[in-house]
């Protein structure tokens, strides 16, 4: 395998913020073509876009894993044996953890570990414009979370500075591309929060809280609905912003939007698709 290869095509779906797995054999026993070493790198769609772990028998297991691992985000080493049919019906019965069974007559196991490569997590901020405690508190606290904070404001007078800022015309949010592991804080506090929602009602994101009374989140869903913004969207916004934590000051406002964020962060993400342990896959 070309190591710079691989490196070059890892480098450059890291820069464009590409989601996939990095598969390594780091062990293998038997008659297995795998050998320590080898990889493969794994789109968020399943294709295998570079390298090879040893032949097609076990791919198409090693394929749902990864796919698993990039949807909880956290690495996992597997260990799938090349067995007969009988074999392999006798360890599904055993139930142990993180075991593939491959029907094959090959014989041997591979070692493989699963490695995700997610974008780094944003917080993007809408500001109104102007000076804004909770504005440059919120990107001081997104910073120490380790998020990476990117700021809409168009007239910005802010003492913190954010990853990136984007000051330009409006309709730069709504070509601004977004991800699942995007939190959004809209700050734009009046008639602004109309255009900023509608723009933000098709993107993908984790979180999107508004900071407005009760009154103004009812008058701006209700302008929303009649803009044709669906209930999906009207439903995932927290509205208004925050953990109720008795918040009084800008300060200890962010810190109760920030509070909000990290449970969102740290609840755990739903399998699309439930399965078994251990596993089975069919016969090569």
């Amino acid at each position: 395998m070309d190591s710079a290869e691989f490196a070059g095509i890892l480098s450059d779906m890291v820069k464009r913020g590409d989601r996939f797995v990095v598969a390594t054999v780091v062990a293998t026993s038997g008659s297995s073509i795998a050998k320590p070493g080898f990889k493969e790198i794994i789109s968020e769609s399943g294709e295998i876009v570079w390298g090879t772990l040893g032949g097609a028998c076990p791919e198409s297991v090693i394929i749902d894993e990864s796919l698993s691992v990039l949807r909880k985000g956290e690495p996992k080493t597997i260990r799938i044996h090349l067995e007969k049919t009988e074999a392999a019906v006798q360890a599904l019965l055993r139930k142990e953890e993180n075991e593939i069974y491959v029907e094959t007559f090959c014989g041997g196991q591979i070692e493989v570990f699963l490695e995700p490569y997610l974008p780094r997590e944003r917080m993007i901020i809408v500001a109104q414009g102007g000076r804004d405690d909770i504005e440059d508190s919120l990107v001081a606290l997104g910073k120490k979370i380790g998020m990476e904070v990117v700021v809409f404001d168009h007239a910005p007078q802010l003492r913190e500075q954010p990853d990136r800022l984007i000051s330009g015309l409006s309709g730069e949010l709504e070509q601004f591309q977004t991800s699942d592991r995007d939190y959004i804080v809209v700050l734009t506090k009046g008639e602004r929060d109309i255009q900023t929602l509608k723009d933000l009602s098709g993107k993908k994101f984790r979180y999107i809280g508004l900071l407005a009374s009760r009154k103004r989140v009812q008058y701006d869903f209700e302008r929303l609905r009649s803009l044709g913004v669906g209930e999906d969207f009207l439903k995932r916004i927290h509205a208004p912003i925050g953990e109720n934590i008795g918040a009084v000051t800008p300060e200890e406002i962010a810190v109760s939007i920030i509070a909000q964020i990290i449970r969102v962060r740290r609840a755990p993400v739903k399998e699309e698709r439930m399965e078994e342990s251990p596993k089975t896959s069919g016969a090569c």
